[in-house]
């Protein structure tokens, strides 16, 4: 069964969205505050540890209710159901989308039960200490190679767990940048290292070249037999990780059905498991599926995805809003961003609808930010005073994780702060010029109880379902990413190129003249 197919601008909720934009597109934040006391409590949903006030939106009950009649005009009811029952929703690669398969603890394929029991097996040895390098050592570092989803999902998961980190150390190569490899290197005992090498393919170039490296670097020291206990690998290509000299106890399973950039949840969390341990890469996928089944059951007026996707709709397709910026107030959360980047843009970042016409409408938008309050410093002035219009998302932990309460009275005073004076602007109308601050700039606040390995699983799955529903309206096949494909076809050509110093095995004359610069400068 085929997702269900329908342009979003043949709609009648896009005609009176069109018309409704219209007469409101003026509209004052803060005078609907002074119209509705009640305001804050209509536009806020509650949710277990989860609170969202989009009361500082340019919308008004009407836009909501158009909103939704969108939503249910293209039928995204048909399109959830689909994806959790294991249609092939990716239809360009043929494949199903069931990452949420892998948090479903209840009702849990046998296949991923067995690959969860042996991560568990395996990162509770590494933790103990009885899984031994070949010199006798335990284990003090764990390095993760991989790139895309097979870094970004489990790089975000360690930074933003810091508080929960076990004694071991738990590094990330990535790029295919020999000098970060190298000093990387250069701090690594081969004694006390394991290194997990993740490609579902076993072929990405970055992750090869790398991870070819570092055997060679291991070799040094150690010999053939020594690899298995320093190398895993997780990968659907079980006869590559082989041939690289990997033991097959040693190669953890990844599935078709599983997207790169939604796959921490699978064995490409692995390195999670060690560095976390497995209870708490448990309970990350229990805070995941609970917004799975908020996701699966909610009303759209009361399901925060589906609202956050739909307020993200209505600044892009009709204040066209190129660009939407997210801001957590933790340090924790600096990896955050990063992470929806890629979820984000690689998976609606197409201008190719799902019966195979060019759109003519917005799609993707451009997903951007930092931690506040480091961001007030940086680009807060555009946001406040610039000329781009950018919706933005605050995320912010009711409690701090070592209850100091004066800095975090002064992180929660700064955010709330900020979202108030994005809307509010400068109100003594005697302030002109460059004091002045427009306001009526649209804000989500999202208030989260406390950042646990629950709650961290419950927003990555927020988001995630939020690009669900983006491209579920935007009529896009939000799972694959055939935009990637290009750029490392021609890699290959301009590779050897530059293997043989042969310049005109090049088609771009700018290249080649790059090229050409390139060998004079070396």
């Amino acid at each position: 069964m085929r997702l269900p197919s329908v342009n979003p601008t043949t709609t009648q909720a896009w005609k009176k969205l069109q018309e409704h934009f219209e007469q409101i597109k003026t509209l004052r934040i803060r005078q609907q505050f002074t119209d509705d006391p009640q305001r804050a409590e209509k536009f806020s949903i509650h949710f277990e540890d989860f609170y969202l006030d989009f009361s500082k939106n340019r919308i008004t009950e009407e836009s909501i209710s158009l909103l939704i009649q969108l939503a249910e005009e293209v039928q995204l009811k048909e399109a959830i159901q689909q994806q959790f029952s294991g249609e092939k929703i990716n239809v360009t690669e043929d494949r199903a989308v069931l990452h949420t398969a892998l948090r479903d603890l209840s009702a849990m394929k046998p296949e991923i039960k067995g690959a969860l029991k042996q991560m568990k097996a395996f990162s509770e040895k590494i933790i103990r200490g009885t899984h031994m390098g070949y010199s006798g050592k335990a284990i003090t570092h764990i390095v993760n190679v991989g790139i895309g989803g097979s870094n970004l999902g489990p790089a975000m998961v360690m930074e933003a767990m810091s508080h929960y980190r076990n004694h071991l150390n738990v590094l990330f190569i990535s790029n295919v940048d020999g000098d970060h490899l190298t000093q990387t290197l250069a701090t690594l005992d081969p004694e006390t290292t394991l290194f997990i090498v993740v490609s579902k393919s076993f072929s990405t170039q970055e992750t090869l070249t790398n991870a070819k490296i570092i055997k060679k670097w291991f070799l040094k020291q150690g010999s053939e037999r020594d690899i298995a206990k320093h190398f895993v690998a997780v990968s659907q290509n079980e006869a590559a990780a082989i041939k690289f000299g990997i033991h097959a106890e040693n190669i953890f399973p990844v599935w078709d059905w599983v997207g790169g950039r939604f796959s921490l949840w699978s064995a490409v969390g692995l390195s999670v498991c060690c560095g976390l341990g497995y209870s708490n890469f448990e309970s990350l996928l229990k805070g995941a599926h609970t917004m799975d089944s908020h996701f699966r059951s909610a009303d759209f007026s009361e399901n925060l995805p589906v609202i956050l996707a739909l307020l993200s709709v209505w600044y892009n397709n009709f204040f066209n809003a190129e660009s939407e910026a997210v801001i957590p107030y933790s340090q924790y959360l600096t990896e955050f961003v990063p992470y929806l980047q890629q979820a984000a843009m690689e998976s609606n970042g197409k201008q190719t609808d799902r019966n195979g016409k060019k759109v003519d409408y917005q799609t993707g938008t451009i997903v951007w930010g930092s931690t506040g309050t480091n961001a007030q410093h940086a680009f807060f002035q555009l946001l406040h005073q610039g000329t781009k219009f950018i919706p933005t998302d605050f995320i912010l932990f009711a409690e701090s994780l070592y209850n100091d309460p004066v800095n975090q009275q002064k992180l929660v005073a700064n955010c709330f702060a900020q979202t108030e004076a994005l809307m509010q602007g400068t109100q003594d109308k005697n302030i002109k010029g460059y004091k002045e601050f427009e306001g009526n700039k649209p804000s989500n606040t999202l208030l989260i109880k406390k950042l646990t390995p629950e709650s961290l699983g419950g927003l990555v799955a927020l988001y995630e379902h939020k690009i669900f529903v983006q491209g579920v309206v935007w009529n896009i096949f939000s799972f694959d990413q055939w935009g990637v494909e290009l750029g490392k076809k021609i890699a290959k050509n301009t590779l050897k190129a530059i293997e043989n110093k042969e310049i005109n095995m090049v088609n771009s004359p700018s290249t080649k003249k790059l090229m050409s610069k390139w060998l004079d400068m070396r």
